[in-house]
């Protein structure tokens, strides 16, 4: 395709530095369209791996296959909050002190389960980095029309970061627990009383977990420092291998959701979150993994019309998207950022 219209063009224009110019911008444009029409079924359509993709995707399916599970069991938490009143009210009642203990132990487990399966959805985004970003084509354009089947799980992992982050911060049940559960254990180990919870969750294992549980989004923070991390570790591969990529499906989600007659064949409001979830996503890793960030004059992403997108939507369907932007980017804050754009995310 890029061929084809490279051959359109010059046939009309002479061939001047200006002249070739302008091709190479309407070819570049052309193909991002072409990768709007392809975006458009590819949030509604499963996406068959080719022989190329088939090892990575392998490995990546079966972490994305428990990411329902993890959304719908954090979902439906409630916490142990009433059994955890009772037992600080009535200190020396031991019934209640056990009763609390039995309905936070079992919670604990779910929590540590979310942790490990964050674990699991680092190493998947490493593969998935390692495939879109390497040099096998010129450019992430090609990368997304010719892996098609990656990107898929690229933006669905994004999906489910955010998607788990936003669960997150609405309930503060979570910490709640996991707090009271870490203050009994030690009283307990104080007072030399075996524990059944500390073989689950033993004292290095809750260190992790607490630390991962304060960050007001967890999941976003782990894939923010996998990437970074990942930038760091192929320092033969030129960075904007990767923020092309990033700043690429920015662009495309940001096109499909701003104009109207791409924005008409989505089949459902859920497919709109999907595609807003995934543009906040990969803007928050290219601020952190760009030189200058998301936010710069310089940004390949149009942060003014990201957040022009965002504001356009129901509040209360974007505004745990919004936070994201405001509290977990790296460069917002920058006495460079224009301040239109913090304006707007005031």
């Amino acid at each position: 395709m890029a061929l084809s219209c490279t051959v359109v063009f010059t046939s009309h224009l002479a061939n001047t530095e200006t002249q070739s110019y302008l091709v190479r911008e309407q070819c570049l444009l052309l193909l991002q369209l072409i990768l709007v029409f392809f975006l458009l079924f590819f949030f509604s359509i499963e996406r068959i791996p080719t022989d190329a993709e088939r090892e990575v995707w392998d490995q990546v399916d079966v972490v994305l296959k428990d990411a329902k599970e993890i959304l719908d069991e954090l979902q439906a938490y409630k916490g142990a909050g009433q059994e955890i009143r009772e037992a600080i009210q009535n200190p020396n009642d031991e019934a209640l002190q056990e009763q609390a203990w039995a309905a936070v132990v079992p919670l604990v487990g779910k929590l540590k389960k979310f942790y490990e399966f964050s674990q699991r959805l680092e190493a998947a985004l490493h593969s998935l980095l390692g495939a879109l970003t390497s040099e096998t084509y010129d450019d992430p354009t090609q990368h997304l029309e010719r892996e098609q089947a990656l990107a898929k799980q690229f933006a669905e992992i994004l999906h489910f970061t955010l998607r788990f982050d936003e669960l997150k911060m609405t309930n503060p049940a979570i910490q709640n627990d996991f707090s009271y559960y870490r203050r009994t254990l030690s009283r307990m180990r104080i007072n030399n009383v075996p524990a059944d919870g500390e073989n689950e969750v033993n004292n290095e294992l809750a260190n992790r977990i607490s630390l991962f549980y304060a960050d007001a989004t967890p999941m976003l923070k782990t894939l923010s420092d996998s990437t970074t991390k990942f930038v760091a570790e192929n320092k033969n591969l030129p960075i904007a291998n990767t923020t092309d990529c990033l700043s690429t499906m920015a662009t495309v989600c940001k096109v499909m959701l701003d104009t109207p007659e791409y924005r008409s064949r989505f089949t459902s409001e859920e497919t709109v979150s999907f595609c807003l979830r995934v543009m906040v996503g990969v803007i928050i890793l290219y601020d952190y993994v760009h030189p200058v960030g998301a936010f710069a004059k310089s940004s390949k992403i149009d942060m003014k019309g990201c957040i022009k997108v965002l504001k356009d939507q129901p509040p209360n369907s974007v505004e745990g998207l919004l936070n994201a932007l405001r509290y977990t980017t790296k460069h917002l804050n920058d006495e460079s950022t224009n301040k239109t754009i913090k304006s707007m995310l005031q």
